[in-house]
């Protein structure tokens, strides 16, 4: 089973940096080029323990279904979501936030599974794996970037 690992810096306090994270809609904003929306569950707001979000985007070339279960919540330390149904054999992401002096590290482990067996994990080599990291990283941009600036108002009405 891969597990992407991914460390980002973010200039901002770790709470902040917790409820970007949690955020419906700048999940939404940070996948735009995926078309991604949430269309059933937690729709918008910030996502909370036990919810559920499903999303319907276009990845790979298929338009995809995806629906997720927040299973642990420590605010403003860690969350985790579980793929409850969806193209994956499984997937669980677990979101780790550690204060630093000059402001929070964000930490991804995402660990996956694809179904077809031996062609699904050639599949993760080959390309899902990379596939999968960019998107991470892209919508760890977005976090870090509304953290850092005054754009994090907009999206937590605060």
């Amino acid at each position: 089973m891969p597990t992407i690992h991914l460390t980002t810096f973010i200039g901002a306090p770790a709470e902040r940096v917790f409820d970007l994270a949690r955020s419906i809609e700048l999940h939404r904003k940070s996948m735009a080029h995926t078309q991604e929306e949430a269309i059933a569950g937690t729709t918008s707001g910030l996502i909370r323990l036990d919810e559920t979000v499903t999303w319907k985007a276009k990845h790979l070339g298929k338009t995809r279904i995806l629906k997720s279960r927040i299973t642990e919540m420590k605010p403003p330390f860690s969350f985790t979501d579980e793929m409850v149904d969806g193209d994956f054999k499984s997937f669980r992401h677990e979101h780790h936030f550690k204060r630093i002096d000059n402001g929070t590290l964000l930490i991804d482990l995402f660990h996956f599974e694809s179904p077809y067996g031996g062609l699904g994990r050639l599949l993760n080599r080959v390309y899902l794996t990379n596939y999968m990291k960019h998107l991470l990283e892209l919508r760890n941009q977005s976090i870090k970037e509304y953290a850092e600036s005054e754009k994090w108002k907009f999206i937590l009405d605060k």
